[in-house]
């Protein structure tokens, strides 16, 4: 067996074996939610059985307090077994991460929170994107509005692409303050004037319940305003310069290691009369074999490398913008490459609906469509050079 080279010592291998066993559990329905595109309330029984969405709750809440480098780790391993459920429960892993470091939102309100995640299975997940109202990345306004009333706020809007949405009773929005003409962070509480509207049936990542929510004058306390948002601010949850948004490539290189080690088992097993031998003999195989390797370690030392960095020079986890965005362009892109070509590899079998591989190929084309888009990295990185910006480069 190969030895991994990033996992570092007993804990993490431990972190690993976990994932690996949770992944396997979950990959024997993936395919089943994935055709029928809904939502796998019965992977995240297991997830919660296991303690998997108290992973990055801090210690002293009931957590597991686990590390930027640890998360990624077991996200990567448990995106092999089912990505949408991997992409899923990271934003609830990456929220207690990122709140847990940034100390942004009220102490008992963080605390009641964890409390619930530790005791009860209670997902979180920062819910940003609206339909027609522009990229709230790229300096849109939301188009959700908070108004002031008596004792609280009125809130009215409809937020699109919400992962979890079947699963949550409580969730974050970002919405427009009126009154103060700045946006703000709310815990939005489910009652019956919040309504999941079924809208989504994508081409991949099918299971991740991302529908759209419609907020009708939701009344929250005054303290469910967790966080206004300070003029020329670039939000935290969106993927910047915060190195907590590398979960999301770390999930698609797990779906690049789930198609690499499909298609490098197949060819080891699969028998070639004209060869006289598997197919693992064939120069083409081993060429696009080589390619796949290619790929997939420079993603992995990219994606760890930048976590251990964090690891050994925190102080530095802010100006990791443009390190950030080209791990997640080039992670995302050379999945669909490594996808690809372990698709040449099992040949025309790889494109039928019962074959693993179609199911891969689908979910990895999603990469392209989470922040940030490959545009803006681009831009971002041409600025960075060019004018030597030294605003957030995301301030576009």
């Amino acid at each position: 067996m190969t030895t991994d080279i990033f996992i570092r010592n007993d804990r993490e291998q431990r972190l690993v074996d976990y994932a690996k066993d949770l992944a396997t559990k979950i990959e024997k329905t993936a395919a089943q939610y994935d055709e029928a595109g809904e939502f796998p309330f019965e992977h995240f029984k297991i997830l919660q059985d296991a303690g998997y969405f108290k992973l990055t709750v801090p210690k002293k809440y009931g957590g597991d307090e686990i590390s930027l480098y640890e998360m990624l780790l077991v996200q990567e391993q448990l995106a092999k077994g089912d990505a949408s459920t991997a992409l899923s429960v990271g934003w609830n892993l990456l929220t207690f991460l990122n709140v847990r470091e940034s100390k942004s939102w009220p102490e008992p309100v963080f605390a009641e929170l964890s409390r619930k995640a530790v005791e009860e299975g209670s997902l979180l997940n920062i819910i940003n994107s609206e339909r027609g109202k522009g990229n709230i990345s790229r300096g849109a306004v939301p188009g959700t509005i908070a108004r002031k009333v008596p004792g609280g706020y009125l809130i009215k809007g409809e937020k699109a692409y919400a992962s979890l949405a079947p699963i949550l009773q409580q969730f974050m929005i970002i919405a427009y303050l009126e009154d103060e003409g700045i946006t703000g962070e709310f815990l939005i509480t489910k009652n019956e004037q919040v309504e999941i509207i079924n809208t989504w049936d994508a081409l991949g990542m099918r299971a991740t319940g991302s529908h759209d929510i419609l907020l009708k004058d939701v009344f929250v306390p005054d303290e469910a305003l967790l966080y206004r948002q300070r003029p020329n601010e670039t939000n935290r949850f969106l993927a910047h310069g915060r190195v907590y948004s590398l979960e999301i490539p770390a999930v698609y290189l797990g779906i690049a290691g789930a198609a690499r080690d499909y298609a490098f088992e197949f060819a080891k097993k699969t028998y070639s009369h004209s060869l006289g031998d598997t197919i693992n003999h064939a120069a083409h195989v081993q060429q696009k074999a080589g390619e796949i390797e290619l790929l997939y370690h420079s993603s992995r030392r990219i994606l760890y490398s930048i976590a251990a960095q964090v690891e050994h020079e925190p102080e530095k986890k802010d100006q990791l913008a443009n390190e950030v965005s080209i791990a997640k362009s080039l992670i995302c892109n050379n999945t669909v490459e490594i996808v690809s070509k372990a698709m040449k590899i099992v040949g025309g079998r790889s494109l039928s609906k019962s074959n693993k591989l179609e199911r891969l190929f689908r979910d990895a084309q999603c990469g392209a469509y989470n922040p940030p888009l490959d545009d803006v990295v681009i831009s971002q990185l041409a600025k960075s050079v060019l004018f030597e910006q030294k605003q957030n480069a995301f301030d576009l």
